[in-house]
């Protein structure tokens, strides 16, 4: 609320706790790509951002959404989730040639161990170079451990292990084996892009030239080809006949300068 006449409002973005501008500016001027990673209960995304005149350039992205491609069966909410997306992301940032970023949490604040950080150690791990501290990074909870260890707690077949573990039940997944799940979609990740550079580099080869053809070959092919078309002899042009021409008869002079007739 306003309170003497120097007042000024806030931006619209700050004031919606969406952008710190005075953050924003910094790594803007740092002249990097960006890790911009955003999170919410039931998924996680991360895109990987160049800051132009124009605006905010996307060169790579991911959501959670898309690990169902490549067999994820557990909620896309939780941390393993995270850090697969981030890894998706680096790895297709990393196929269009970025190698170093730095990154953009927004307003959020980094709490050790959190979905943002497992973001970060996916884009890490997928070969793209971020300035972090690994003290912010629990590498037990990027591969589910944390989760299994709770499921094996609570007891498999128990009321509340059936509550908690539903969607994890309803396709067929144990908590328990969380772990070996996020080690074989990973896999899978790595694997369809190895898959994909290999198909991009057999188009990329060049086709070598057919061997030119020696001169007795050509010689045959066109001997083949004479025999093989039939021959039109062509009429010759018929000669035009000559109109004779009468000479003027010739007038003779007199010595005298007379005409002779």
């Amino acid at each position: 609320m306003a309170r003497n006449a120097r007042y000024r409002v806030a931006l619209r973005r700050r004031r919606e706790g969406k952008t710190d501008y005075q953050a924003r500016k910094a790594l803007v001027l740092s002249g990097k790509l960006r890790v911009v990673a955003r999170n919410s209960l039931k998924n996680a995304s991360v895109q990987i951002v160049a800051a132009k005149p124009i605006g905010d350039v996307v060169l790579a992205a991911a959501h959670s959404k898309e690990l169902k491609k490549f067999g994820w069966k557990a909620p896309t909410g939780n941390v393993p989730a995270a850090y697969l997306t981030g890894f998706l992301c680096g790895l297709k940032a990393k196929a269009k040639g970025a190698s170093e970023a730095i990154l953009d949490i927004g307003l959020v604040a980094p709490t050790k161990g959190s979905k943002l950080f497992a973001v970060l150690s996916g884009v890490v791990d997928a070969g793209v170079v971020v300035p972090h501290d690994e003290a912010k990074i629990v590498k037990d909870m990027l591969k589910g451990e944390h989760i299994a260890k709770y499921g094996k707690s609570l007891g498999a077949g128990s009321e509340v292990y059936s509550a908690k573990f539903s969607k994890y039940l309803a396709e067929k997944l144990s908590p328990e084996k969380l772990p070996e799940h996020v080690a074989k979609v990973k896999a899978e990740i790595a694997a369809s892009f190895k898959a994909g550079a290999k198909a991009e580099a057999k188009a990329e080869v060049k086709v070598e030239a057919a061997p030119k053809a020696k001169p007795a070959e050509v010689k045959a092919k066109t001997k083949a080809k004479a025999k093989a078309e039939p021959k039109t002899e062509k009429a010759e042009p018929k000669a035009k006949p000559v109109k004779a021409t009468a000479k003027p008869a010739e007038k003779k002079v007199s010595k005298k300068g007379g005409k002779k007739a």
